[in-house]
């Protein structure tokens, strides 16, 4: 039985419903898994019309419903998200309605997974401003779902078929970022990344790259001594934990001279350290996997795209990607449970 994959509506003014209505009629997708759509119908249906895409929506009745008939192959199951009297759809605009919805789509995607009715999330992207307008405190999606998915800990992985990095430090401004590298920071995103890639990914004794913090790595205590103080003392320990690690290095060095394979994944320490080389390489192809979640969630590489919303020329192949590794992931955990 093809996994139940969960996708999220995202700022239903941005492109998160374009992307995933495209990708969902790629036949690799339908034959991966089945998707489930969760936000308004009528926002979904609103996007085809505009995108022009012909859709029909059937209502989600559960993991254990049969999939549609090959004469109705069009039908997707949707979990209505209601709204309050209908919603505006105004592409390239922040809403707190907009938020709002985003936020509630993630709730209910949540609890079809936590209630065993689902095996995989998809979250379409979501505008962060939107969201706060709305009254939502959290830096983002992923440290919602850490909260309402009862995970103990999370770390951001991007990953890819050229490169996969690990983020020390999420959503944060950057003069925020040097009191957070903390050892058991830094120690906890390497732990979980490590133990993903084992569990999830099935890599035997991963190796990882662990980047400085400072240009150069701190010079040798010449541009900034968090290396010394720090990362490395860090670094030392969990090679004594059986963990292949090597660092830390110049992250301008290490995606200069990168060579696919050398390591299974990067940590970088913050941000934009990791994912614009990242998005650099992976090209349009990267996914944002939460790892260490009790949850599975991916989600596409990229925002919402604002500037190009509602006219139909976004790509879907990120979010194709995000939903294609979902889908695996799911088989795995589930193979992994059945083995047990």
């Amino acid at each position: 039985m093809k996994p139940v994959v969960a996708i999220t509506l995202g700022d239903c003014n941005g492109i998160g419903a374009e992307v995933t209505l495209k990708s969902i009629r790629m036949g690799t997708i339908r034959r991966q898994c089945r998707p489930v759509l969760v936000g308004p119908p009528e926002v979904f249906l609103h996007c085809a019309r505009t995108i022009g895409l012909r859709l029909e929506l059937s209502a989600f009745g559960g993991i254990g419903t049969p999939e549609p008939a090959a004469r109705t192959r069009r039908g997707i199951p949707a979990e209505c998200v209601p709204t309050e009297g209908g919603i505006r759809v105004a592409p390239g605009t922040v809403t707190a309605e907009a938020g709002k919805l985003a936020v509630e789509a993630i709730r209910r995607a949540t609890a079809l997974l936590k209630s065993g009715q689902a095996e995989a999330l998809v979250t379409a992207p979501v505008s962060k401003k939107a969201i706060h307008k709305a009254g939502f405190r959290f830096p983002g999606q992923t440290e919602f779902l850490l909260r309402i998915s009862g995970s103990r800990r999370v770390a951001m992985m991007m990953v890819s078929r050229a490169i996969t990095v690990g983020l020390v430090t999420i959503h944060e401004p950057l003069r925020h970022v040097h009191a957070l590298l903390s050892p058991e920071r830094i120690r906890e995103t390497i732990a979980v990344v490590h133990t993903s890639l084992e569990r999830d990914f099935g890599i035997t004794a991963p190796r990882l790259a662990v980047l400085g913090f400072n240009p150069h790595a701190g010079e040798q205590g010449d541009i900034g001594t968090e290396e010394a103080t720090v990362i490395t003392r860090t670094i030392r320990s969990l090679r004594r934990s059986g963990i292949a690690l090597e660092g830390p290095l110049p992250a301008d060095g290490v995606f200069a001279h990168y060579e696919p394979g050398r390591y299974d994944a990067i940590i970088a320490m913050y941000h934009d350290q990791g994912l614009i080389p990242f998005k650099l390489l992976a090209r349009n192809r990267g996914v944002n996997f939460s790892a260490g979640l009790e949850i599975i969630r991916t989600s596409p590489a990229h925002g919402t795209a604002f500037d190009i919303a509602g006219r139909g020329t976004a790509d879907p192949s990120s979010m194709a990607e995000a939903i294609r590794l979902a889908a695996r992931l799911a088989r795995r955990r589930r193979a992994e449970t059945e083995g047990r």
